[in-house]
C-alpha cells in the first residue's frame, strides 16, 4: 500500500491513507487520528485501538471513517481486502453512506472456505446495489469472486506493482555445484513452509545439490525448523528471519531460483521481484502468479508438489534451461510496472464513480 500511495502521489494525485495499524507511536488520540502523520509527503490516519496482538480492528471504524472522509473530502475511496477485513467492511459502509465512489480490491483467493464469507458479506452489504466497484490482484482471484457472486458485475483486475529497476542485482559468475533455491514468505500455515521442505527433502534425494534458503518469519518457523533438524536437512536448509529489501537482493544475487509454494497466491509479489531480479519462479498452477510467470518463460508452472519437487531436479541438471530462463528475465521486464498498474487503477477508479452515478 504504501508503495502504490507513493506511486499515485509521485503521478500528481493527492492520496490520503486510512489504517487500522497502531505504527511504533502507539495507540492514537481522537485528535490524533484526524491530523494524522506525514509519511513520505502522504497523510497516514490510524484509526487503531489497543487489542491483543495489535489487531488491526476498531469498534468504531464506520464513525471514524466516516468523521475523516467528511474533514476531507475525496474523489474516490479505494478500499484494500481480504479473506477477514472487518476493517475494511466498515469503511465500505462509511462511502456508502457518504456516497462516495468506491473501489474495493480484493488481496486473497476466495477458496472453499472463503467463497461462502464473502457471500454472506456480499449480501449483508449489497455490494452492487451501493454502486461499488469490485477487483482483485489477479484474473485468477477475479474469476472465483465472479463465480461465486454473479450479480457483482464485472470483476476487474487491478494488480499490485513493482518498479523493476528497484531489483536488479548484480549477479556472480555462476557454476554447476549447487542449484541455490531462495523463498520470500511469511511462515505461517497458508504459505505452505513444511510442504516446501518436504518438496526439497524429495529433491534432494535424486540430486543433493539442491539448497534452501528460507526468508521470513512468523508462527511456524519453530516447527519449520525441528521438520529440517528431523529429517537431516540442517545443512541444506538456512533461516534468515526477516529481511529488509536491501539484504533480500543480496541474497537474490546468489541465488539460482525463487520458489512459491502457495496454493492460495492471490497475486505473488515477493516471485514478482524476484522474477525481476532475474531469477526464474517455480510456482504452482491457479494461483495468481501465473499471471506473470509463463511455464517455460519466466519460470515452471507444476500442477501439484510433486511436480515442484520435479521442477527444482530438472533445474538442477539442466543449466542449459536455467540459464535461458535467467537471460529472458534479465532482458524483458514484467508488464506490472507502476506506470502500467496506475493506468488500471485510474480504470477502476471510472468505473466506480460510473456505478456510483457521478
Amino acid at each position: 500500500m504504501r508503495a502504490l500511495a507513493r506511486a499515485q502521489a509521485g503521478a500528481g494525485d493527492q492520496v490520503r491513507v486510512i489504517t487500522a495499524t497502531p505504527g511504533h507511536q502507539g495507540v492514537p488520540t481522537r485528535s490524533q487520528i484526524l491530523d494524522g502523520e506525514e509519511i513520505d509527503g502522504i497523510y497516514v490516519h490510524r484509526v487503531a485501538m489497543r487489542l491483543p496482538f495489535d489487531l488491526p480492528i476498531h469498534l468504531r471504524t464506520r464513525a471514524h471513517v466516516g468523521d475523516l472522509l467528511t474533514a476531507n473530502a475525496v474523489d474516490v475511496v479505494h478500499v484494500h481486502t481480504g479473506v477477514i477485513s472487518p476493517f475494511a467492511w466498515g469503511a465500505l459502509r462509511a462511502t456508502h453512506e457518504l456516497s462516495i465512489p468506491t473501489l474495493i480490491t480484493v488481496h486473497s483467493m476466495w477458496g472453499p472456505l472463503a467463497r461462502p464469507a464473502f457471500r454472506a458479506t456480499y449480501e449483508i452489504g449489497r455490494l452492487s446495489r451501493w454502486g461499488m466497484q469490485v477487483s482483485a490482484v489477479s484474473r485468477n482471484a477475479a474469476d472465483l469472486i465472479a463465480a461465486t457472486v454473479p450479480d457483482v458485475g464485472e470483476v476487474l483486475v487491478v494488480p499490485n506493482g513493482i518498479d523493476p529497476s528497484q531489483w536488479q542485482v548484480e549477479r556472480p559468475p555462476r557454476d554447476d555445484s549447487e542449484l541455490k533455491v531462495v523463498t520470500v514468505m511469511r511462515l505461517a500455515p497458508r504459505k505452505r513452509i513444511i510442504a516446501l521442505l518436504r518438496v526439497i527433502d524429495q529433491a534432494r534425494r535424486s540430486d543433493r545439490r539442491i539448497s534452501l534458503t528460507v526468508i521470513g518469519d512468523g508462527p511456524v518457523r519453530s516447527r519449520a525448523e525441528k521438520f529440517t533438524r528431523d529429517h537431516g536437512l540442517s545443512g541444506a536448509v538456512t533461516f534468515t528471519g526477516r529481511l529488509d529489501a536491501g539484504d533480500i537482493k543480496i541474497v537474490f544475487a546468489n541465488s539460482d531460483v525463487f520458489i512459491q509454494p502457495s496454493i492460495k497466491e492471490s497475486f505473488g509479489l515477493a516471485a514478482l521481484e524476484a522474477r525481476s531480479a532475474g531469477l526464474p519462479v517455480v510456482a504452482r498452477a491457479g494461483t495468481g502468479t501465473t499471471e506473470f510467470i509463463t511455464d517455460g518463460k519466466e519460470g515452471l508452472i507444476a500442477a501439484d508438489d510433486a511436480g515442484l519437487t520435479t521442477a527444482l531436479i530438472r533445474l538442477a541438471r539442466d543449466r542449459e534451461l536455467l540459464g535461458a530462463l535467467v537471460a529472458h528475465n534479465l532482458a524483458t521486464p514484467p508488464a506490472q510496472t507502476w506506470p502500467a498498474v496506475l493506468e488500471q487503477v485510474r480504470l477502476g477508479y471510472l468505473a466506480a464513480a460510473v456505478r456510483n452515478g457521478n
